[in-house]
């Protein structure tokens, strides 16, 4: 059979270094479908029972990986349902390749059943990149233009191609292989590292601190030992957006944790007592919990000049990499002799750490879900791969979940969407087999679209290596962080109606699937319930009946500010 349009295309992602793609079939895009199966596997289609996963799934294989995640879907219905997480992914800066099929060329821009006008429907997610194939000429281009810019801008782009040219034969490529194009006139050059003057001017700002605090974001993931090294030659504290959590191991003395809503008391007190701050890879939103103005020194570090200065007067902002600048800028920097600024924040994480755990002892009407995580934290494999929903799932592994090196996490930052960790934790099963993997749920993220990513794991898990996935479900019975929300913003009882999820068996569905199911319902069986979920030899949903009751306050929140506090719950730091 001669090559076609579709060969071609999945041909090009491969050389882009796409091994993986998450998708749902429909007749739009079968062309497409029928080209990934001649690849014999050489390029793998994951399906899920709905398109919202297969983009959660694309934005969480970048996540775990760093690389491009592709997903693709029919037209129409197919394509609207994968805004929700392509969404997801654009707001944390995730490159990800959404590729939707459409019936016909001749029905651009008439009626037609199921169709819609994709130009206009991906042009606000997508609006780095969102293109139409109309010759197969165009094909290799478009490829190679869609996953360039999704990979350089860290975003999400759109590559339409209808019925009809995707059976097409394919032209011949004017363009060489990427493999080859990246050696020479593909390369994206990107300022890496500011300039000397600058780095010097940023090294006598930090010099001159005498209590330096820094705030690590997302942009800061790969810079592990550069963000310790200078903290070190420093003699700083660091605290973590909620999407830098896994940046720094918080076995760390000195790594206050979470800022913000779902942030920590020694971050907070870090916050409120240094003179200088540096602040990297992250766009922190609020700038309520960042020192108050005229109060320190700061010094900014991010690749994205757009982001540069937003919440806080810094002295200087220095654009570029995170590790590259602060490697360049560390041989500027003096060792501070004096351990004192150091040995209070330490001191102070020990005193919250010793809080935490009271409160995780505390009883309840069922189980308390600070023992929960209290218990669960160091039951977690070194190397686990987590995926956290949103909701009060999210508060309590904020601030109960210490991370250790080598863990790595997907959350929903910047959209605070329900329904991705399973999804998330799904796609950095299939890229890192022989890791271990939690899904951290809520109820209702479970009841809107986590049952159905189970019939996903439940097919799935036999071909990884080590078959370690634990959905752990936080069975509460109400859509619970937006209960609290409500209870302080209108003071009325409980809107039963609205907040109350109907009963649902998730053990005992998890069994039916094939998977092994835990329930759990006093705090003394969580341990070995937890031990029991990480030693199975197949996937495992631990179902814990929570109580409801337990409001999702961090210890640094005093009752008086408590309805303040609910009232932006729903507000959370994305990076």
């Amino acid at each position: 059979m001669s090559e076609t349009v579709s060969d071609q295309l999945v041909q090009r992602l491969r050389d882009w270094g796409v091994r993986r793609v998450f998708g749902y079939p429909g007749d739009g895009i079968n062309g497409v479908m029928g080209a990934l199966n001649r690849t014999g596997g050489a390029v793998e289609f994951v399906a899920a029972p709905h398109e919202e996963l297969t983009a959660f799934m694309a934005g969480g294989h970048a996540r775990f990986t760093g690389e491009l995640g592709v997903c693709i879907a029919t037209s129409g219905p197919g394509a609207i349902h994968l805004l929700n997480g392509l969404y997801d992914a654009r707001a944390d800066h995730q490159p990800v390749l959404a590729i939707v099929g459409q019936q016909a060329r001749a029905v651009l821009g008439t009626d037609y059943q199921q169709e819609v006008d994709l130009g206009t429907l991906f042009k606000d997610v997508a609006r780095e990149y969102v293109q139409v194939a109309l010759v197969p000429e165009q094909v290799p281009h478009l490829v190679d233009r869609a996953c360039r810019i999704a990979l350089d801008q860290r975003t999400v782009t759109c590559l339409v191609l209808p019925h009809d040219v995707q059976d097409l034969p394919a032209a011949a490529a004017t363009q060489g292989r990427h493999a080859d194009v990246m050696t020479g006139r593909g390369t994206t050059a990107r300022a890496q590292v500011p300039p000397e003057n600058a780095l010097r001017q940023a090294a006598e700002i930090l010099n001159a601190g005498e209590r330096v605090a820094m705030l690590v974001g997302a942009g800061a993931l790969g810079a592990r030992q550069e963000v310790v090294a200078v903290a070190d030659r420093l003699g700083a504290g660091v605290a973590t957006a909620l999407l830098g959590k896994a940046v720094v191991p918080d076995s760390l003395a000195w790594v206050t944790g979470t800022m913000g809503m779902l942030g920590t008391q020694p971050s907070w007190e870090m916050m409120n007592a240094c003179d200088t701050l540096l602040m990297v890879g992250s766009g922190f939103p609020y700038s309520e919990f960042l020192p108050r103005a005229g109060q320190a020194r700061g010094v900014q570090v991010d690749i994205d000049g757009r982001r540069l200065g937003l919440r806080y007067a810094f002295e200087l902002n220095l654009q570029g990499d995170s590790a590259a600048t602060l490697r360049a800028l560390l041989p500027l920097l003096r060792q501070k002799a004096d351990t004192g600024w150091r040995d209070a924040i330490a001191a102070n994480v020990s005193r919250w750490r010793e809080v935490l755990e009271a409160r995780a002892m505390n009883s309840a009407d069922g189980v308390n879900p600070q023992r929960l995580f209290h218990e669960l934290c160091p039951r977690l494999p070194d190397d686990v791969m987590i995926g956290c929903d949103t909701g009060t799932v999210t508060q309590w592994f904020a601030t109960h979940v210490r991370l250790r090196a080598g863990m790595d996490v997907a959350i929903s930052g910047g959209l605070s969407t329900m329904g991705p960790a399973i999804p998330y934790a799904l796609a950095g099963k299939f890229a890192h087999p022989g890791r271990p993997a939690i899904a951290l749920v809520g109820d209702g993220a479970m009841q809107m679209l986590g049952n159905s990513s189970l019939v996903t794991l439940a097919r799935c898990w036999r071909g990884w290596r080590d078959p370690r996935f634990v959905v752990l479900v936080l069975n509460n019975g109400e859509l619970n962080l937006v209960t609290w929300e409500m209870r302080a913003s209108l003071g009325d009882p409980k809107f039963e109606a609205s907040q109350d999820l109907p009963p649902f068996p998730y053990a005992d569905y998890a069994r039916l699937l094939g998977l092994e199911a835990v329930r759990v319902t006093k705090d003394e069986e969580l341990a070995p319930a937890i031990e029991r979920a990480m030693a199975a030899d197949r996937p495992v949903l631990l179902e814990v009946v929570s109580d409801p009751n337990v409001p999702p306050l961090p210890p640094h929140v005093e009752p008086q500010q408590a309805k303040h506090f609910l009232r932006a719950m729903l507000r959370r730091d994305p990076e």
